[in-house]
């Protein structure tokens, strides 16, 4: 099944193939189902071998050497149907194990039961989608020399020792408040929670470059401010691609 990113937009499922689809939620359904959960599950599934650099090095793997999907192959069973449900629905990675596919030769997830695997190309459509939605980017670091590969590590181990001991602080509740209060955002408290997560991080994005464009324009039109002939065009544009 061909994604419309319209339909997309409008809050259907990205269905990749007959047994794995992501949900989409509302703002609501991750309040309800526990925002610190949801967002723990999204970090993991887009996770790189970057961000996991210290818990790899424990492990005795250099993250540079590893791959995003030998990463997801590693971590995949840990994920339980209860936690990944709000996105994965009756998807269970815990059933998933590895499997040498005998076509390519390559590692994947394979689930007897369903006779059904995960490969690297999947894995890609998954995470490139939840990114997108969550508003998140591929992290990668090299590090070129072992004093900067040591370096790294040690601050990867500051960084979670840091983040063990502190309690979570919600990322959703500063944005939807700051929407709320932003002209131009045509919801309130009572209806923000039925907007689907893309089309609200689209708003997060889309309102503020607007408001910028018309600082532009004022500015470049009233004589005294910038000059437009030297203005990247595309900042102009109110309906560019945000991307």
């Amino acid at each position: 099944m061909k994604n419309d990113m319209l339909q997309i937009y409008r809050g259907e499922d990205y269905v990749i193939n007959d047994l794995i689809r992501i949900h989409q939620p509302t703002l609501g359904e991750i309040a309800d189902f526990g925002e610190q959960r949801y967002f723990t599950v999204v970090h993991m599934l887009c996770a790189t071998p970057t961000d996991c650099k210290y818990q790899l090095h424990l492990q005795g793997i250099n993250w540079e050497e590893i791959s995003d999907f030998d990463l997801f192959l590693l971590y995949a069973k840990s994920f339980q149907k209860e936690d990944t449900s709000l996105l994965l629905g009756s998807l269970d990675l815990s059933t998933y194990g590895r499997y040498l596919n005998q076509e390519n030769g390559e590692l994947c997830l394979y689930n007897p039961d369903t006779n059904s695997i995960i490969d690297a190309s999947i894995h890609e459509l998954m995470v490139s989608f939840l990114r997108k939605v969550h508003g998140l980017k591929r992290h990668v670091e090299i590090s070129g020399n072992e004093f900067t590969h040591k370096a790294l590590l040690e601050e990867a181990e500051e960084e979670f020792q840091l983040q063990k001991n502190k309690e979570y602080e919600s990322s959703l509740m500063p944005l939807i408040s700051t929407m709320l209060g932003m002209e131009g955002f045509g919801y309130n408290h009572n209806t923000v929670w039925d907007m689907k997560l893309l089309a609200f991080m689209d708003s997060v994005r889309r309102i503020p470059s607007i408001k910028n464009t018309d600082l532009l324009l004022q500015s470049g039109y009233s004589g005294f401010g910038i000059d437009l002939k030297k203005v990247n065009k595309k900042e102009l544009n109110y309906f560019r691609d945000l991307d």
